[in-house]
């Protein structure tokens, strides 16, 4: 199954800059970001359950994974960096994980990924008991999408505590782009990449000899201190909360050149 996705030409032989947006967002919103460094070719994704990929489900991170290769080979894509926000962050690294142990078994996914780079995303939680708490509140997350005016809905998601950056003003305009979305979409896709179903990514991630970089604003303190326990190349982008490719895109893009070798 292929994605809905966005091309955007570069400079022949630069790898490809892939984006992968959060949860119940779409490709564009990284387009202030990704337009910034146009001397590569850039593809903006929407991914399962979103945009124009609404009407496409996964059923777990492998076939999203699946998903997202057979997008890239659709396009022809051969050498690329995967860049992800939030949830597609995880995917990202699920992917880049994939693509290493891919490098020692027979695997279906060609060696053509430079790195990964990541914003405010979770490497997976480590105990039974977390993931349990976790998968009670994604099912109720979902039910609601499922069963509740998304308005309504996405004025409570957005006054999680990851959220306590945004103004008032900052979580009405999120509101409003997000309501548009499907609430039977999301809740799929919401149950199909819980991060109580994401494997604890922090050994393959140590151990992959692929470049990860890991992105998060300087007020997003939960996941500064996730990437300080990852022990990866942390960059912080100034003046930025969870959110921060959206409420800082220069620094973001900056963060990005310096990565790239701009």
């Amino acid at each position: 199954m292929i994605l809905h996705a966005v091309a955007k030409a570069g400079e022949a032989g630069l790898p490809w800059l892939v984006f992968l947006h959060g949860f119940s967002g779409r490709g564009e919103e990284w387009t202030a970001v990704g337009e910034r460094l146009s001397r590569h070719p850039r593809l903006y994704i929407d991914l399962p359950g979103h945009g124009g990929s609404s009407a496409i489900y996964a059923r777990d991170f492998n076939e999203v994974c699946s998903q997202l290769h057979a997008t890239l080979v659709s396009y022809n894509i051969l050498k690329y960096w995967l860049v992800g926000y939030s949830l597609g962050g995880r995917i990202a690294m699920y992917y880049a994980c994939m693509n290493y142990a891919c490098m020692n078994y027979a695997c279906q996914y060609p060696a053509g990924l430079q790195g990964a780079i990541v914003e405010g995303s979770h490497p997976g939680l480590t105990s039974a008991a977390a993931r349990e708490a976790r998968w009670l509140s994604d099912a109720r997350w979902a039910q609601r999408f499922r069963h509740e005016p998304l308005t309504d809905v996405f004025n409570d998601w957005y006054r999680q505590p990851v959220f306590a950056e945004l103004s008032a003003e900052q979580r009405r305009e999120l509101v409003a782009i997000r309501r548009d979305n499907s609430g039977a979409a999301l809740a799929a896709m919401l149950e199909a990449t819980s991060l109580a179903v994401q494997p604890d990514l922090r050994p393959a991630l140590r151990q992959g000899n692929f470049p990860f970089y890991y992105l998060c604003g300087e007020h997003d303190h939960k996941f500064r201190a996730l990437g300080a326990e990852l022990a990866a190349s942390c960059l912080l982008i100034n003046d930025a909360g969870h959110n921060a490719h959206r409420e800082n895109p220069g620094g973001t893009a900056a963060c990005l050149a310096h990565i790239l070798r701009y």
